[in-house]
């Protein structure tokens, strides 16, 4: 039996709206020498090949795509969609349901833990899931980034930044964890920044800096992103998903699951949480992304800073975490990681060393280091013990080469600063 393709109807962005995606949509057109209503589109990708399964919560699964072509198309519904926006006063993608998806499926928001809602967020950025705020993912998600979150946070349709805080609870910055958003809805112009993300984790103990699952264009990302985010830095709120499941296993009295589920070739969840409560020990320095499942150098190099804090050595301080290492993380005890993750035992001396009318060995060496680098054009001699105008702008030229702005870029060197000049 042979069944007609089905068709669907491009729905062309309005001339009047002034938005990033209906410009570039305007534009393109332009270019193509397509004008008027497109022709109905004549095929479907029938079958999502090759993904794997993966198991969200309350019995509901679905494919990790990892094809960005396999995107579902747009709907068909212009003048519901159109209907949507003017209730909404939203030019960007609207409230609805999810595309495609059984109404049995999308009954309720899941019940996640936080570990569920980074697995959810990975595999759109294991499938690179192109931007679009008008198109529908093959899990019923639209592809821009509050359809991103109501993907990761399990909900039940789609939302969009205005209506995001309503499924969290508002949380303060030093209460961030892996699974909550961080969201800046502008309510008198939601096209002028509106924008929100999955926060990661922390990079760094001075926590200016995290890691962000965001989709944006081209498509999503998992990166290190300066807190709170690139731009309109200020007006970010950060929320806790009302939904989250918390009895799926914390930081706080977990047992010590052993000693053969950490060193190489080890993946698994208990060296992300590992990770996570080193960097709330001052261990951020440490790692240039995650921390994750996968056991890195980063995870051995700041459990033995961890270890060595205490005043321990040899064979109790050889960065593999025993039950003594994982007592004192999950509990609090001891003290905590006062050294930077330079390469080589070159520790981070403190921001201390760096100030006008500064003069030690950490300056010089901080100047040797950039020259090295190729970052050494502000000085007319030295470098010196001195700390100096050129000092400033030759470590501000460092960190905008990272591609950090605003404070992150101020010229005065921190641990990360300083781990990837002597890395």
């Amino acid at each position: 039996m042979t069944c007609p393709a089905p068709a669907f109807d491009e729905i062309q962005a309005p001339a009047e709206c002034h938005c990033a995606g209906c410009v570039h949509e305007a534009r393109a057109a332009r270019h193509s020498g397509l004008h008027g209503p497109k022709a109905a589109r004549a095929a479907l990708v029938a079958t999502l090949a090759g993904g794997a399964t993966l198991v969200t919560g309350a019995g509901t699964s679905f494919a990790a795509n990892s094809a960005p072509a396999e995107a579902a198309p747009q709907r068909s519904a212009a003048s519901s969609a159109t209907d949507t926006m003017a209730a909404t006063g939203n030019d960007q993608g609207t409230p609805g349901p999810l595309f495609g998806v059984s109404a049995q499926q999308a009954s309720q928001d899941l019940r996640l833990s936080r570990e569920q809602i980074i697995a959810r967020a990975q595999v759109w950025v294991n499938a690179k899931v192109p931007y679009s705020m008008n198109r529908y993912w093959s899990d019923g998600y639209r592809m821009d980034c509050s359809g991103f979150v109501s993907m990761a946070w399990g909900l039940r349709d789609n939302q969009w930044t205005g209506s995001l805080a309503s499924y969290g609870t508002r949380i303060s910055k030093g209460e961030l964890q892996p699974g909550d958003m961080l969201l800046f809805h502008n309510s008198a112009n939601p096209v002028a920044g509106s924008h929100v993300v999955i926060f990661g984790g922390w990079v760094n103990s001075a926590k200016t800096q995290y890691v962000a699952y965001d989709q944006t264009r081209p498509h999503t990302v998992k990166r290190t992103t300066p807190y709170a985010y690139w731009n309109n830095s200020a007006h970010y709120v950060a929320y806790r998903y009302k939904n989250l499941n918390s009895n799926s296993g914390g930081e706080s009295g977990t047992a010590f699951p052993g000693a053969d589920k950490f060193g190489p070739g080890a993946n698994n969840k208990h060296v992300t949480e590992l990770g996570r409560m080193l960097v709330k020990r001052g261990g951020g320095s440490y790692y240039t992304s995650g921390p994750d499942p996968r056991w890195s150098e980063a995870d051995r190099k700041a459990t033995q800073a961890f270890q060595r804090a205490q005043g321990w050595t040899g064979s109790d301080a050889d960065g593999i975490p025993g039950k003594a290492t994982w007592d004192y993380l999950v509990n609090g005890k001891g003290k905590n990681i006062t050294t930077g993750g330079g390469e080589s035992g070159t520790a981070f001396p403190g921001i201390q060393h760096f100030r006008p009318g500064a003069v030690n060995t950490h300056v010089k060496a901080l100047g040797v280091q950039l020259v090295k680098k190729g970052f050494g054009k502000h000085y007319t001699q030295g470098p010196g013990e001195r700390w100096t105008e050129s000092d400033r702008r030759n470590v501000e030229a460092f960190q905008r080469a990272q591609g950090w702005t605003g404070s992150s870029a101020d010229g005065y060197p921190g641990p990360e600063t300083w781990r990837r000049l002597f890395a």
